[in-house]
């Protein structure tokens, strides 16, 4: 029987990533065909293993870091020890298994570049150390924003998906999305973000994770319920006032929810400003909760753009960001 996973939302990821006030680097929008686009608002099952094993820390138990004292910090990538590549964490500590006491080369990435470093293991009661605390993949849901059926590919969460302990956006080694269906809801507060809590099955994977970007990840799905598809809306034809969110709160179900869209900024960090209006989201979830991040927002019969945020002093407020900054990431 396949054994099912839950995870609170946190925008999803598992620790990994925060949609509190988590800021959005747009690019310079190069995006400007006319297109039609699915909105989605589905929630999913998101899994992102790294082409190697992020350090985390640097510590250990009975003595300093003979990693940090190499000049390995948090953030960097191990991709290889000794010359030998490392595709994870675990092939990374069998290999630190075999150590005898004598220096090691470890290699890592550290923006765009890679660099090597001779660490001299410490002797502990539990055997040779590095002092490292290592992750290689993180596990969680989020929201897909759109689909094209043209090409089969796809867009969600509006956002990277970030380390929690080193604020690193996470390289892509392989990814997958699975069906996921929301099992519970922790409403926001002022000064307390809610979020969702979801349920997925690891075994079975619809969709690939290719790219983390700063504007949202991107793949594509292997499979989709049909819905229509809308026209694209430009930056310069959303405006304040009455808009929708796609969003997936309850179950397997998405559900058309009514906002005020309350600025545009074009070029900001925060491009969409916007507040829940609808009464029955605002009775479920208090407003914007971690976990609706990617959820589509539509004005005027178009496809805008994408919740990324939630004000952590007011829940019934959050951010978006243009669907065309989604589009120029996607490539």
């Amino acid at each position: 029987m396949a054994k099912k996973h839950f995870f609170r939302g946190r925008a999803s990821l598992a620790r990994a990533v925060c949609a509190v006030l988590l800021a959005v680097l747009l690019c310079v929008p190069a995006y400007a065909a006319e297109t039609s686009l699915v909105p989605v608002g589905r929630t999913v099952g998101i899994q992102l293993q790294m082409p190697g094993a992020l350090v985390v820390g640097l510590s250990t138990a009975d003595c300093p870091s003979p990693a940090e004292a190499a000049g390995i910090r948090k953030g960097d990538l191990i991709v290889a020890i000794q010359g030998k590549s490392v595709g994870s964490a675990s092939a990374f500590l069998e290999q630190v298994a075999q150590m005898d006491g004598s220096p090691v080369c470890i290699t890592v990435e550290r923006s765009g570049s890679r660099l090597d470093f001779s660490v001299t293991p410490s002797r502990t009661e539990s055997g040779w150390v590095l002092g490292l605390w290592l992750r290689d993949s993180i596990t969680g849901i989020g929201t897909l924003t759109y689909y094209d059926p043209e090409t089969g590919s796809y867009g969600a969460l509006g956002h990277p998906i970030n380390d929690v302990d080193t604020g690193v956006r996470l390289p892509v080694g392989s990814g997958k999305l699975m069906d996921a269906e929301v099992t519970g809801v922790r409403p926001g507060q002022v000064g307390r973000p809610g979020e969702l809590s979801g349920s997925f099955d690891f075994d079975h994977s619809c969709g690939s994770i290719l790219i983390n970007s700063d504007c949202g990840i991107f793949g594509h799905l292997d499979e989709i319920d049909a819905a229509d598809a809308m026209p694209v809306a430009t930056a310069s034809e959303i405006h304040p006032g009455k808009a929708s969110i796609l969003s997936n709160v309850e179950g397997c179900t998405v559900t058309e929810y009514e906002i005020e869209i309350e600025q545009v900024q074009p070029g900001g960090t925060h491009p969409l400003c916007f507040r829940v209006t609808d009464q029955k989201l605002l009775a479920i979830t208090g407003g914007i909760v971690q976990g609706m991040s990617g959820s589509p927002i539509i004005q005027d019969g178009k496809l805008v753009g994408a919740v990324t945020h939630v004000l952590i002093n007011d829940p019934t407020r959050g951010y978006g960001i243009f669907i065309e900054n989604m589009l120029d990431a996607a490539g």
